[in-house]
């Protein structure tokens, strides 16, 4: 197989190896934006799911770059040899390059099977703070230092990895923004957002109890959840019971492109989640000029929010943090200007462009 860059000698091959390349989630989503961008370069960009999605999602209407599904069960019904050996052929048929495994478990699937020609790189999505709670940690020390680079999602993250996981490659690269609106929000609709799948790791019943204690005396205001999920019967039984159900309006999922409305139409964002590698929706909310008000949950939230200066962080799980942090912004219209411009001028930092330039930079410092 060659494609359009391969055949034109502009770059060389980008691989991209996910789980499920295809559902409606932060890793996948990232991977379509950045494949898509590298290939507008002149790479020539593969994105490769192991398994079918259940329920597949279009990231990117007319994509440059090329899409494989290697096996067409569902994860956890996949073989891993089957796996390995079509991934082996396709990149077999590849000029030289690189091949980003975006997860600890395509690592230990896909690492030794990859032609010589081919880089390894690892990624990861998640924090250091999560990874510790789980066998992702175990997993990363294993295997990532082995490979040509291992990339996470912040400077701390990649400093506590190396520390911690005795790694010698470690890089830091950021979750890219989709695209740089216009023009921000003028944060004067009395409206709080939450944006994500309604899953019980986002914890959105968290935002909202705190907003039905921060907005008792402000009956203005209202809290709108965008994004569907299966925990969307429960948390609606969880507004009508604190009086909320007229005030916490359930979007369902927004497309891709219409997303910028409802942040133009917003004044804070909310993220109450159990756990967050580099949420994009508060890079998203920030490029819009909007503050957040988020747990403290790990490196990837603190380089997107500066305490008190873009935005409020608050410690992980604590509603009377989190409900004093929302109603103060949702009283003082000025401070959420001031935050918001804060934030928009710091999400310059990852703009799509930025974010390529420093996958190239990892690319580089690879082939020195």
């Amino acid at each position: 197989m060659t494609s359009r860059a391969a055949a034109s000698g502009r770059g060389q091959a980008v691989v991209f190896a996910c789980m499920d390349a295809d559902t409606l989630g932060g890793v996948q989503q990232v991977t379509h934006i950045v494949a898509q961008g590298l290939a507008l370069r002149g790479h020539d960009v593969h994105v490769v799911g192991l398994h079918r999605s259940p329920d597949p999602f279009r990231f990117v209407e007319h994509p440059l770059y090329e899409h494989h599904v290697v096996q067409r069960r569902p994860p956890g019904a996949g073989r891993p040899w089957a796996a390995r050996g079509r991934v082996s052929r396709l990149l077999s048929s590849l000029g030289q390059g690189y091949a980003v495994l975006t997860s600890p478990a395509v690592v230990s699937w896909l690492a030794g099977a990859l032609p010589s020609r081919f880089r390894a790189i690892g990624q990861y999505h998640g924090s250091y703070e999560h990874a510790r709670g789980t066998w992702h940690f175990a997993s990363v020390r294993r295997h990532y230092g082995d490979l040509a680079r291992s990339v996470f999602l912040s400077p701390e993250d990649a400093a506590r990895f190396a520390e911690q996981a005795l790694l010698p490659n470690a890089d830091d690269v950021p979750n890219p923004l989709r695209a740089w609106p216009a023009a921000p929000s003028f944060l004067d609709v009395p409206r709080v957002l939450g944006v994500g799948r309604l899953a019980w790791v986002k914890r959105f019943d968290r935002l909202i109890t705190a907003f039905a204690r921060a907005a008792r005396t402000r009956q203005d205001w209202q809290l709108h959840l965008v994004g569907d999920g299966p925990e969307l019967p429960r948390l609606r039984a969880h507004a009508a019971s604190l009086g909320m159900a007229g005030r916490v309006v359930f979007r369902g999922r927004v497309p891709a492109a219409e997303i910028g409305r409802e942040y133009l139409n917003g004044a804070i964002l909310g993220l109450t989640s159990e756990h967050e590698g580099f949420p994009l929706v508060v890079g998203e909310a920030a490029s819009y000029g909007m503050p957040a008000v988020a747990f403290d949950v790990s490196g990837g939230v603190r380089a997107l929010v500066r305490h008190g200066t873009t935005g409020v962080l608050v410690p992980p799980a604590d509603l009377g943090a989190l409900t004093g942090a929302l109603a103060g912004l949702m009283a003082d219209h000025a401070r959420r200007r001031r935050l918001g411009a804060a934030a928009r001028a710091h999400a310059e930092a990852f703009r799509l462009e930025r974010v390529l330039d420093r996958w190239e930079e990892v690319f580089a410092r690879i082939s020195r």
